[in-house]
């Protein structure tokens, strides 16, 4: 028996120095596929096997096996039911309901970290209101005493009911909101049933991309930041915190290639989700609806505890949060350090821009805001030109030789966010210029000014080509 005890001695002793070497650790992660603004939280790691990578096997880690499950979800709630009954380890979601998931674990007398931002604006672009494409509304305004849908407890529903506050509206007289998922939405749109529907990334735009409904107003327009995050049980990171930086060693990665190549990566999740792609890279490509953000900007910060104020006038949370001890910013600082990225950088008030090039001129673009993107069929990265009356006349160009447009971009010239340029409203101002605006209002407000006529993409087209006939 002594022998056999000494024997043991030897592997007790690694056991003790070792503690993980014989357990399986799960790292169970709910992601949102369809909501495209947390692709390089979820999808983007999942589909390209990025997780793997970077997850600890030194150290206390040596010998330990992983169990990696991902669970997919339409919205952010049923992540947070899930994380809060100890079935998931992560989550992520956007601001809003980033926001409840903190409160949920409070009240279940637990805690929740927010980790890091994935994708944001602090402009507010992401969110947006759509109406049936045969609707007299051309504004939120419009919208008085008419029926408006959103995902309840959605970052959508936020930005909603801050948008109705600013026109000085009760929200339950003035308007009557009711609760509808995107996938019912699109049809009730279709069916009269609704007068406008609310939603969050992608569906203020693949519903017009695909011609279902009309886009009369962007989150920009509220002013309110808003971004898509990941959280995680705060037990599960005090236990394993090399892996909770290991995961955020994916994001980055996975942030880093979206960046990189945008349109290749719009692919992809469009092959995944069945999002269009042009939609995608509306929001992932350069000078996108949103940014890959990371770090957490004071705008962010500021964007969690309105998101907490909301909920409290909601009556969904008694109490509020610490905000200094639900959003960590300790496992992206050493993460960022680990991957080589300067986190201070992250947090300047702006993000490193890309470097245009007009792709006729093969000069720089200076002026992004009355540039224009231009993504033919059969080719793998969007054109850029200096200008929309340019961009338009190669349009008109390509079509000649039988080519097609899969989306035209352009800036909206007053909130700045990216859009759909055959959906947009034109002014053709004195030198000749064209400016893009989502709203029509919008649009006709600057030409009374400036003494002009708003032009639809037809007569847009047909402006700048009869000048060019001209000449």
């Amino acid at each position: 028996m002594r022998i056999l005890r000494l024997w043991l001695l030897p592997t007790f002793l690694v056991a003790l120095s070792n503690p993980l070497a014989a357990e399986t650790i799960r790292i169970a992660i709910g992601v949102q596929d369809t909501t495209i603004n947390c692709a390089a939280g979820g999808l983007l790691i999942r589909e390209l096997g990025l997780l793997d990578r970077y997850l600890p096997r030194e150290g206390k880690y040596k010998g330990a096996t992983y169990d990696v499950q991902w669970k997919n979800f339409t919205s952010g709630a049923p992540i947070t039911n899930e994380m809060v009954a100890g079935k998931l380890d992560f989550g992520v979601m956007a601001d809003f309901p980033g926001a409840l998931n903190g409160v949920a674990f409070k009240k279940a007398g637990k805690r929740s970290k927010f980790i890091a931002v994935l994708s944001g604006s602090v402009r507010g672009s992401g969110n947006g209101v759509v109406v049936p494409t045969g609707s007299h509304a051309q504004s939120l305004s419009d919208l008085k005493g008419k029926t408006i849908s959103v995902p309840f407890a959605s970052t959508a529903h936020g930005m909603l009911l801050r948008a109705i506050a600013d026109l000085g509206w009760n929200p339950d007289k003035d308007v009557k909101i009711i609760a509808q998922a995107p996938e019912v939405a699109g049809a009730a749109l279709q069916s009269g049933q609704i007068d406008a529907h609310a939603d969050f990334a992608p569906f203020a735009e693949l519903f017009p991309y695909r011609g279902v409904a009309r886009k009369i107003f962007d989150g920009a327009q509220a002013g309110v930041p808003t971004f898509h995050g990941a959280l995680v049980d705060a037990d599960y990171a005090d236990r394993y915190p090399e892996v909770v930086v290991a995961y955020l060693r994916a994001v980055i990665e996975a942030t880093r290639l979206l960046t990189a190549e945008p349109e290749r990566y719009s692919e992809l999740i469009a092959k995944v989700t069945g999002v269009d792609a042009p939609v995608v890279y509306l929001f992932h490509g350069p000078f996108g609806l949103q940014t890959r953000a990371l770090a957490w900007k004071k705008e962010f910060r500021q964007d969690v505890a309105t998101s907490i104020d909301t909920l409290r006038l909601l009556k969904r949370a008694d109490s509020g949060l610490d905000l200094d001890t639900f959003i960590d910013d300790v496992f992206i600082r050493r993460a960022s350090k680990e991957a080589g990225v300067d986190y201070e950088s992250l947090l300047a008030e702006e993000a490193p821009s890309p470097i245009f090039t007009d792709s006729s001129t093969g000069k720089q673009i200076d002026d992004v805001s009355r540039s224009a993107e231009l993504w033919l069929r059969d080719e793998a990265r969007a054109r850029r030109y200096a200008s929309l009356a340019s961009a338009l006349r190669a349009l008109g160009d390509f079509e000649r030789q039988g080519k097609a447009a899969r989306a035209v971009y352009a800036w909206d010239r007053v909130s700045g966010a990216k859009i759909f340029a055959d959906r947009a409203w034109f002014v053709r101002e004195s030198d000749g210029r064209l400016s893009a605006y989502l709203s029509k209002d919008a649009a006709s407000d600057f030409a009374a000014r400036a003494n002009a006529a708003v032009l639809d993409v037809t007569e847009a087209k047909s402006k700048v080509v009869g000048v060019q006939n001209a000449r």
